[in-house]
């Protein structure tokens, strides 16, 4: 059998997933305006373009789904979705010239459903990485709202903007939506020791299961819908953003704390299944280690994943860990780190066959802020 072509050159992409969204679910449509503080964290998503003439491959596109071990082919034009429909529709959305064929690999260290903007961050990677194909590029923010398009418009979802903002933007934002789905997006920016700080109080606390939580949400759109952009319950989760803000800019981190404890409250309020058992589990046990503060990464739900934010005590955040993974086998701490950028692209050329290093014509882009 004669020996595959090798591709002329490898795309990647990498996009930072989100935690700690303090004032999430004041970033939608029935909200009408919102503020919503995040952070931008690895482990990324990451996504791999190979880019072969056309009359190489049989194939146009190939898709391969890495962590659920599926590869299949995909019609760029087609409409009907098949096993990954954000995929393919970000794909779609695209548009793969016609003198190419490409193989996209698709992967996450981030366990999906931790509710911590994984798809979001996979569909900004893979437009990020499509867009390298044609002249022009995109800003971050325009990958942002191309995402968040594939997922309101082409797939029908409800749908927040903050995550596909996070994962274009990195780093720590402060995000003011004036009219859906417009925003405006200020890094927050502090010194090293707060930076470092931060991290180093920072846990991840994937609950074991993935969020599922549809019926819940459903109801809690309703609700929202029905009273007003100004209901209490969402004034509530808007102050928390920018009192997270100002805390993070004083390295005030007690402060940061009680607002993202106070988040998580507000989210209780929406429906009193957006907080669960495990999670309340877990809150107990940091609260029991000394730690500040905590917040029920995304919407809430059953499942999902929880932000902690521990005191000053390496030791004790090391203790925390280890009695919160020992209270339930299905409990897992994902290390993470601040994410100083966003999306970030490169083009390799493949090495020729028969020499050991890569043709001279390396490229590498960061999408430009809007």
């Amino acid at each position: 059998m004669p020996e595959a072509p090798r591709p002329l050159s490898r795309i990647t992409a990498v996009a930072p997933i989100r935690i700690c969204d303090n004032g999430g679910w004041t970033d939608t449509w029935f909200a009408e305006r919102g503020c919503i503080f995040n952070i931008g964290v690895y482990p990324y998503a990451e996504v791999q373009v190979d880019v072969w003439p056309r009359e190489a491959q049989a194939d146009r596109v190939v898709l391969c789904a890495e962590n659920y071990g599926e590869r299949y082919v995909v019609t760029p034009e087609g409409l009907g979705w098949d096993r990954h429909p954000l995929l393919e529709a970000a794909i779609h959305r695209m548009g793969v010239p016609e003198d190419v064929a490409l193989g996209i690999t698709v992967f996450s260290e981030a366990p999906a459903g931790a509710s911590t903007g994984t798809s979001a961050a996979v569909t900004v990677a893979l437009i990020g990485a499509l867009d390298r194909l044609t002249p022009g590029r995109l800003t971050a923010h325009e990958v942002a709202t191309t995402a968040h398009a594939v997922e309101t418009e082409m797939l029908g979802q409800q749908c927040g903007i903050q995550d596909q903002l996070c994962s274009a933007y990195g780093g720590i934002n402060y995000i003011e939506m004036h009219r859906y789905p417009h925003a405006a997006v200020s890094p927050v920016q502090v010194p090293n020791a707060i930076w470092w700080e931060l991290e180093r109080r920072l846990a991840l606390i994937y609950l074991g299961k993935s969020h599922s939580s549809s019926a819940v949400h459903a109801q809690v759109i309703r609700d929202l819908r029905d009273s007003g952009a100004d209901c209490a319950k969402l004034e509530d989760l808007r102050r928390t953003a920018p009192r997270s803000k100002d805390a993070l800019c004083c390295g005030d981190f007690e402060e940061l704390g009680r607002a993202m404890a106070d988040n998580t409250e507000a989210q209780a309020r929406l429906h009193g299944e957006l907080v669960g058992a495990d999670a309340l589990r877990v809150i107990d046990i940091a609260r029991s280690f000394g730690a500040v503060g905590w917040k029920v990464n995304g919407a809430g739900g059953d499942g999902g994943s929880v932000t902690i934010l521990a005191g000053g005590s390496s030791l004790e955040k090391r203790a925390m860990i280890r009695r919160i993974e020992e209270s339930n086998p299905l409990y897992k701490s994902i290390p993470v780190y601040l994410s100083r950028f966003g999306l970030r692209v490169w083009e390799m050329a493949v090495a020729p066959e028969g020499t050991g290093c890569p043709r001279q014509a390396t490229r590498q882009t960061a999408p430009s802020p809007p």
